[in-house]
Formats: structure tokens, C-alpha cells, sequence
């Protein structure tokens, strides 16, 4: 579960899911725990899913099991099933704040900002000194802030109040910023208790994304997906180029129009990228290939995608997208 991936809320925050916790085990069950969570780290996570729902079976009140269960269903993008899982863990075990951590994570992903805030708040009343739960709150409230100051310049373009406080918003935060979402992750100890950092959107390549030309690439694409995942029609749009061409020789205005329409319709959006990698990176220009899979109001389209990034100014901005079904 090292390379734990969940898509996450979209634009200026980055949250962190949560992949370990403490609990105390006898030797016996950290190994079969152990067991499991290895299968995850060979990526067969749903036999992994099979083996420590059959763990619960045999050990139903072990909180470790239940806690590794909503971190895989949630790496499987099972996110309603993995927030029925962490909150059967807040209810039994009251006293751990990584799993109400986690069910923000969750809720945020889900654009349940309220539902969000209140699990940590739980979190940390639980726990004064997660200084997660703390960065995660901030993190949330940012994030809201950011909606409404959007929203006031859909409802005046000229708000040039709301324009600054908007652009503070995302120098603040940047694309740095995370918040985490907790898993088993060395369950041989008696005391698990590390963390790991869950990317949205997108892995890292084997190559671990060296360069910070790279990693302001990575984010970019990210921040595109976030948008698109939150319906966030504006910063969605800003993250092409104005040189952007849309294909088949449909217009620009045309394009967007059309894009305003699609994002905006569907009740919910999930957008999930896995396998990026930076082809080529010439320092202005780059190519990004990766695979998508879209979600709205229905089943999953998977799809193999390239973007043609254009560095334009400090910003990496999609010069050209190419769908490869």
C-alpha cells in the first residue's frame, strides 16, 4: 500500500490520506496482516480486499483489519464503501483519530466540505497533538474559502476583490500542500505508526519524477484533473493554453462552450490518473502520457491519454490533448 493513490479534492489542496495507525498485535496477526498488505504492495488488491474481509470474519473486532480494509477499498476507488468501513471504525473504536482523518479525506473528495470539517474537528478532539487532522482543517477551510471567493467572480467577473484574495488563496497553498488519508502499512510491528503520502491523480514513475521542472509538470496535470473531478469549469479552462487547439477543428468558443456544458451537467465527476509519465521535457515544452479514467453518473471510461504541455511564464498549461480509446 506504499504507492496508495485516492483522487482527492481538486485545486488549490492536495489531501493526504492517511495509511497507518497505532494499534498493538500479537506477532500471529501482524504477520497475516502483513501477508495482506504485501499482496497490495504487488498491486493485487482485491485479492487483498478478499483475504482481510475473511481476517474480519474470523477476527471481527480487530481494528487494524477494518482500518486496512477502508484504506484498499479506497485505493480500489470504492469511496462509498471505504467511508461505510471507516466509520464502522469510528464506532467501535472512538478513541483513534487516523480513521475520521480518513473519512475527511473521503468527504472531501466528494466536495462534502461540512461533513469534512467535522470529522476532523472529532479527530483532533480525539487526539489535540495530530498535527494531520490540524493541516487537513486548514487545508479544508482554504479549500472553502476558495469555492465561495469562485463563486463571487462567476456572479461578477469584475470583483477584482475577490480576484485577490482568490490568487493569496493559491500562493498560499501552492500545489505543495497536501492533506493525509491513513493504512497498515508495516503490520510485522506491534506499534504501526508511520505515514505515507498519498499523491492525487497521479504515481510516481519509476524515475521518482526527478527535477523540479518535472514536478511543477506533474502538478499542473494534477490540478487540471482536481478542477475536472470538482467541476470547477473555470479552473478546469484555465489550465489550457491560449494557443490551445481543440481537435477537430471545432473553435475555441465552440470548445468551451461545450466543455462548460459536459463538466457542468453531471451531479458528480471522479477523475483518476495512474501510470504518468513525462515523455519529454525540452524546459518549455513537455509531453505527458498516462491513463485516465472518467466517471460521471455512470460507469468508468478508461482511456490512454497524452497532453502536450507549454510552459508560459511560471505556468505549465495544456497546449494540446490527444485521447487514444
Amino acid at each position: 500500500m506504499n504507492n496508495f493513490i485516492a483522487a482527492l479534492t481538486p485545486t488549490i489542496t492536495r489531501f493526504v490520506l492517511v495509511v497507518s495507525a497505532s494499534f498493538t498485535l500479537s506477532i500471529a496477526h501482524a504477520d497475516e496482516l502483513k501477508d495482506i498488505s504485501q499482496l497490495a504492495d504487488q498491486g493485487q488488491t482485491a485479492a487483498a480486499i478478499d483475504k482481510v474481509n475473511a481476517y474480519i470474519v474470523a477476527n471481527p473486532k480487530n481494528a487494524q483489519a477494518l482500518f486496512m480494509k477502508g484504506v484498499l477499498l479506497a485505493e480500489q476507488g470504492r469511496r462509498d464503501d471505504a467511508i461505510k468501513t471507516f466509520t464502522e471504525v469510528t464506532e467501535k473504536f472512538p478513541n483513534l483519530p487516523e480513521p475520521y482523518n480518513n473519512l475527511a479525506v473521503l468527504y472531501a473528495d466528494q466536495g462534502q466540505f461540512d461533513k469534512a470539517r467535522k470529522a476532523l474537528e472529532t479527530a483532533i478532539k480525539t487526539h489535540p497533538s495530530y498535527a494531520t487532522a490540524h493541516e487537513n482543517l486548514g487545508d479544508i477551510y482554504a479549500r472553502m474559502a476558495s469555492e465561495a471567493y469562485d463563486k463571487a467572480l462567476q456572479l461578477d467577473t469584475s470583483n477584482s476583490r475577490a480576484q485577490g484574495k482568490l490568487s493569496l488563496i493559491k500562493d498560499l497553498f501552492g500545489t505543495g500542500n497536501k492533506t493525509t488519508i491513513a493504512a497498515s502499512k508495516d503490520a510485522a510491528k506491534n506499534s504501526v505508526t508511520s505515514a505515507a503520502d498519498v499523491k492525487v491523480v497521479a504515481k510516481k514513475t519509476d524515475a521518482n519524477l526527478a527535477g523540479n521542472a518535472d514536478e511543477a509538470i506533474v502538478a499542473a496535470v494534477n490540478g487540471w484533473s482536481q478542477a475536472w473531478s470538482a467541476k470547477n469549469v473555470n479552473q478546469y479552462l484555465a489550465s489550457y493554453s491560449d494557443s490551445f487547439k481543440p481537435a477537430k477543428g471545432q473553435s475555441r468558443q465552440a470548445w468551451e462552450q461545450q466543455r462548460r456544458q459536459r463538466v457542468s451537467k453531471p451531479s458528480s465527476i471522479s477523475v483518476e490518473l495512474s501510470n504518468l509519465k513525462i515523455a519529454s521535457n525540452s524546459g518549455d515544452a513537455a509531453k505527458v502520457q498516462f491513463k485516465q479514467s472518467y466517471r460521471a453518473d455512470g460507469k468508468p471510461i478508461r482511456t490512454n491519454k497524452t497532453l502536450h504541455m507549454k510552459k508560459v511564464g511560471d505556468n505549465w498549461l495544456i497546449d494540446q490533448e490527444i485521447a487514444d480509446n
